[in-house]
């Protein structure tokens, strides 16, 4: 039986409580920087009935890493020394699953590109979505843009004052 990724593992140890708590998990990362490891869990609310957005507070992050401190002893699944961090994505947050690009669908965003596309290589707009593969958004200039999705090396939530 092949090991499950540590990102795995992480979904499923969280998965009974966030739910529970009115919580949901936006991604983790497992990674190595310089000599440290570090398990960064990114963790949203979900917005209740009637509401459009629900954040999430540091007392929030606090409780969720608790609890999953506590999993993460018991099961002990990584074997090297490592730090945790439990956070919220941000409001600039990067949009990294289908879901998210339909969940942020009409919200201003950032793509930043591989290569260029007709001389620019970011393009600032509102994402309409995501669709056969393709992001599309409209730009300040209310061109219509579809671009392939492994030609975007990052798309993310624009903030706006």
């Amino acid at each position: 039986m092949a090991k499950k990724k540590i990102t795995e593992i992480i979904e499923d140890l969280l998965a009974g409580f966030l739910t529970e708590n009115g919580y949901e998990l936006y991604s983790s990362e497992f990674v190595k920087e310089g000599r440290d490891w570090f398990l960064r869990v990114y963790v949203d609310k979900v917005p209740g009935e009637g509401e459009e957005e629900a954040y999430i507070s540091t007392d929030d992050c606090e409780k969720i890493s608790r609890f999953l401190s506590e999993r993460l002893d018991e099961e002990d699944p990584i074997p090297q020394n490592y730090y945790l961090e439990v956070s919220s994505p941000g409001m600039d947050r990067a949009l990294l699953t289908e879901a998210h690009y339909t969940r942020f669908s009409g919200r201003p965003v950032e793509v930043k590109l591989y290569r260029p596309v007709d001389g620019r290589k970011q393009i600032d707009g509102i994402l309409e979505g995501l669709k056969d593969g393709e992001v599309i958004i409209t730009d300040e200039a209310g061109k219509r843009w579809q671009l392939p999705l492994d030609q975007i090396a990052k798309t993310k939530l624009a903030v706006v004052f």
